[in-house]
């Protein structure tokens, strides 16, 4: 089984590789530049990939969008330190298959590779309850109205939250900027803020966006 595991920590690449490798007919290969993965994963096949989710440049979401536009059936597990449940949601959308925490035992991490290579999804028990909504609700200011966050505002959330220009999030997201500014001011009501800034603290506390930036 070939497995590909990406890391900015070289120590934390190679400690690992050792567990796995432990394992018999399992071979991994360690990337500490998230800018080779791309290619990397192009010209070589792999059943199952690592990605950390915290490294420079990219996070490992954003890392796993990528790749599974080059390799679409990619089998792609977070395995990180941090704990995900702040994320659930955004590293779902990614397409990745489960997540797996650093602090896991021998057996704990090579199970889950094997599980994974099967098109076994691996998520934490904790983590099944809430799988993804479909809709998150916004309580008004006043307390007895309602409304909802659709899938198209909270990925303009995620652009704010990248510090992109109202050019830039617009060309992103294929509308126009006439279009992004109408979206803008109703988002902007429906978290009751009155800035980019104050939208962006609000939505995670709601926790459509990571509580800890990953940008």
């Amino acid at each position: 089984m070939k497995i590909l595991l990406v890391d900015d920590h070289r120590s934390v690449v190679e400690g690992t590789k050792m567990l796995i490798e432990s394992e018999p007919d399992m071979n991994v290969t360690i990337e500490t530049d998230v800018y080779c993965v791309s290619d990397l994963v192009r010209i070589q096949h792999f059943d199952v990939i690592l990605f950390d989710l915290y490294m420079p440049h990219i996070n490992g979401a954003d890392l796993a969008r990528q790749v599974l536009v080059y390799v679409p059936d990619a089998v792609i597990l977070i395995y990180s330190g941090f704990d995900i449940a702040p994320h659930f949601n955004l590293l779902m959308d990614s397409g990745v298959s489960g997540f797996i925490a650093k602090t896991s035992t021998r057996e704990q991490l090579i199970q889950a590779i094997k599980c994974a290579a099967r098109k076994e999804a691996i998520i934490p028990m904790q983590l099944l309850k809430q799988l993804r909504r479909q809709e998150i609700v916004v309580q008004g200011e006043k307390g007895n109205d309602q409304s909802t966050i659709s899938k198209k505002e909270e990925n303009l959330l995620r652009e704010l939250a990248k510090g992109h220009s109202n050019k830039e999030i617009s060309k992103t997201l294929l509308i126009s900027q006439r279009s992004l500014e109408y979206s803008l001011t109703e988002l902007f009501q429906k978290l009751s803020v009155n800035s980019r800034v104050e939208a962006i603290k609000k939505a995670k506390i709601l926790g459509i966006l990571p509580a800890e930036d990953l940008y």
